[in-house]
This record gives structure tokens, sequence and C-alpha cells, in this order.
């Protein structure tokens, strides 16, 4: 890394069920998301993180790895869904009618 290019600071998150993981760096800003996220030590600290096949985003908004983050940009890693959301809105939907006739 070369002192004259302009760093950004980013973070890195990781949410589970009872714990969110959150680590500051400050970054070159042509650094590609995936070169971050490997830069911040959190594949280290959890190894169940595969960059194939779990979605990254800014912000909630789903990114490549091959992107580039800008200055206070929140890098998050997603975990797999357990169930589909709109199953689970459906059979509340469900439940609710049946409760609703009662």
């Amino acid at each position: 890394m070369h002192s004259d290019q302009p760093l950004i600071h980013v973070e890195v998150v990781y949410a589970l069920p009872n714990v969110q993981r959150v680590l500051k760096l400050a970054v070159v800003a042509t650094t590609p998301i995936q070169a971050i996220i490997e830069q911040s030590g959190i594949l280290a600290m959890y190894p169940e993180i595969d960059l194939n096949t779990n979605k990254v985003g800014i912000y909630s908004r789903n990114v490549k790895l091959d992107a580039t983050a800008r200055d206070g940009d929140r890098i998050e890693i997603y975990r797999p869904l357990i169930a589909d959301p709109r199953e689970i809105r459906r059979k509340r939907a469900e439940q609710a009618k049946k409760d609703a006739e009662k």
C-alpha cells in the first residue's frame, strides 16, 4: 500500500442470532470488497463464512465481490436463510385467518 493513495474508512459486519461483529478498518479506496473482507480478519473468526455462497452487501443492497466501497460504507456478510420469508408470511396469514374464524 502506498501512502499517497487515499484511504477510506469502512466497516465489515457479520451478524449471528445473538451477537453482531463489527470490524472497522481503513483501506485504499480501490480495494475490492472481497479483499476488504479478507483484510478484516473476519474469515478467520468465523470459518463458516464462505464468500462463494454467502451473499455480501452494502447497506442491505447486494454487491459483487469485485465491487469497491466508498468512505463510510458498511459491508455486510449475510447468513443463508433458514426458511423462505414468503412461506413464513403465508403460514402466518393462514393462521390469522383460522384464528379470525373462531
